[in-house]
């Protein structure tokens, strides 16, 4: 398993070499927000399609 320090690098490393600093910071949030929703999916945190859907029907 990768720690968070090497898949930021990998990210990192991965782009061209004429990024700007908010390009990384774009792929370091990005990053940061799937890990956080693979750990809410992993806890049993999320909604299913079905019930987003009648959710959505009662706006």
């Amino acid at each position: 398993m990768n720690t968070i320090k090497k898949e930021a690098i990998d990210i990192i490393a991965k782009l061209p070499d004429d990024a700007s600093i908010e390009d990384i910071m774009y792929k370091l949030y990005v990053l940061d927000k799937v890990k956080k929703g693979q750990e809410d999916i992993k806890s049993g945190n999320f909604v299913t399609s079905d019930e987003l859907r009648k959710e959505i029907e009662l706006w």
